[in-house]
């Protein structure tokens, strides 16, 4: 028997509406030419369906027409700034909240079954009053943009920012009749920010108004954090590890218990001096400048950092294994830096010889340690793990020119509750500047440093940090760094915020 399907819910985008005629056709001709009169309710429900869908089309047309209505004139311009990347024009050529409108409606952005846009937009201008009188859906902004700031900067705050940007922006663009928006929208045009680089804005503003640079941080976790879970699960979907801090949106994911008296024990091996190793590694000067950084952190964290010098390979594991045989029963956690040149899934000791990663984590699996069982057990390493040569006079790579490397996720025990955040992917070097650090590690305590105090849980901090080291250069602009975290967590890491003032790097 022939059956005809009025269940779907057409949109009123051009291809829907070409299925809907279509349809109707069909309709018609299966009418005539095969059942002749036995089905002649067919077409009139379908009219009927159509009627419904029209009428739903002229409440959402309405819907709109009262939201322009609502809308000043300024708040039109914000909208039009908000929608430039989608609409793909300059927002200065929108004359009206109508105009907007409907070019999101034509272009699918917008439509009576999909209002979220609406929602969204109306939600960053603060006008979320407004979409509930329109009975629109809650929607929290995803949009990235820093019309927020042109919120937040007063009269003389523009003046000033316009004064530090005379010499990046024409002088049309810094009279005073320019708005906040339209200078932003200037930067964008000539390519002095876009959606993934800030740094420009930043550093005026952290003049003109240093009390917004916190915005920043808020741009570069909602750019960063879909961007790199995706990363991270199609480099690591082979593991069945859990990727993201949630795999179901519907569901709530956990926070590690942050309740003792002590955070827990962080260890750092920072080896420097490998001049008796027969392999002619060279010393990691700079080192010492990440050491310093990172006691610093984990003690404003509430961690007891304890720091292990120049091991060879038989002392790093030594090391471990007394310390995964203590009793941590009253610490919420485990912290362990390890600070050395590296190759393949190892870490060189200052006698030559390699350990595996995975073999100096052991001892802190569930079998091993039960007392951190359930506890997360925070990884860092700074070391090389690929093949690309080394930089030039400022630059050293923490490796020499090696095979390829073996991923994280070869490294991570099988055990729950582990994360090992790698300094850098499989078939890259580590950069380590000598009178600042490793990029890896200074871009981790300092984002620490900013994002704890605003409850960023720890796997959003490095994607944060994947973003910051991802952009970074040497002099030549041609070395380049991608950080690699891996996890078996079971929970959201999210370290208290410490009383004490944040240290100083």
């Amino acid at each position: 028997m022939w059956e005809i399907d009025f269940s779907i819910s057409p949109s009123p985008t051009t291809a829907n509406r070409n299925r809907w005629r279509r349809g109707r056709f069909l309709c018609e001709l299966i009418s005539q030419e095969r059942f002749g009169k036995t089905k002649p309710n067919l077409v009139p429900r379908f009219e009927a369906l159509s009627q419904l869908q029209e009428m739903h089309n002229m409440d959402f047309q309405k819907l709109l027409l009262d939201a322009g209505k609502a809308l000043c004139k300024d708040e039109v311009k914000a909208l039009a700034f908000l929608c430039t990347d989608l609409l793909g024009r300059n927002p200065a050529s929108v004359e009206s909240a109508s105009d907007l409108f409907s070019r999101l409606v034509d272009q699918d952005h917008l439509c009576a079954e999909r209002p979220h846009l609406l929602s969204e937009l109306l939600s960053i201008i603060n006008r979320k009053r407004l979409g509930r009188d329109l009975g629109l859906p809650d929607r929290e902004p995803t949009i990235i943009s820093p019309y927020s700031l042109s919120e937040d900067l007063t009269t003389s705050d523009l003046k000033d920012l316009k004064f530090l940007l005379r010499d990046q922006l024409p002088r049309r663009k810094l009279e005073e009749n320019v708005t906040t928006l339209e200078v932003f929208l200037e930067m964008e045009h000539m390519d002095l920010i876009n959606d993934t680089d800030l740094n420009l804005l930043e550093d005026k503003i952290r003049i003109v108004c240093p009390m917004l640079v916190e915005n920043f941080n808020k741009f570069r976790t909602q750019q960063v954090r879909n961007d790199a879970v995706v990363s991270l699960q199609e480099n690591q979907t082979s593991s069945g590890m859990q990727m993201s801090p949630t795999t179901n949106t519907n569901t709530v994911v956990e926070t590690y218990a942050m309740t003792a008296g002590t955070r827990g024990i962080c260890l750092i091996i920072n080896n420097y001096d490998f001049t008796k190793s027969p392999t002619r590694l060279m010393k990691r000067d700079g080192t010492m400048i990440d050491k310093e950084c990172l006691e610093k952190v984990f003690k404003w964290l509430g961690f007891e950092v304890e720091v292990q010098k120049d091991c060879t390979c038989e002392r790093m594991l030594s090391v471990m294994k007394e310390l995964g045989g203590r009793n941590h029963s009253q610490m919420d956690s485990l912290v362990c830096c390890i600070l050395s040149h590296g190759q393949e899934g190892s870490v060189y000791g200052v006698d030559g010889k390699t350990v595996t990663i995975r073999k100096l984590m052991e001892p802190f699996n569930g079998l091993n340690c039960s007392s951190l069982a359930g506890k997360p057990k925070l990884f860092f390493i700074q070391a090389c793990q690929g093949k690309n040569e080394q930089a030039a006079v400022y630059l050293e790579a923490d490796g020499p020119v090696l095979s390829d490397a073996i991923e994280a996720t070869h490294s991570i025990p099988a055990d729950a509750d582990f994360l090992l955040g790698m300094s850098t992917v499989p078939s890259f070097v580590s950069y380590r500047e000598k009178k600042n650090g490793t990029w890896f590690i200074q871009s981790l305590c300092q984002h620490l440093v900013q994002n704890v105090p605003r409850s960023v849980d720890l796997v959003s901090i490095l994607t944060i940090v994947n973003s910051d080291v991802s952009r970074k250069t040497d002099s030549t602009g041609v070395k380049k760094q991608m950080p690699q975290p891996a996890f078996s967590l079971t929970k959201k890491v999210v370290f208290p915020i410490p009383a004490a003032s944040p240290p100083v790097l």
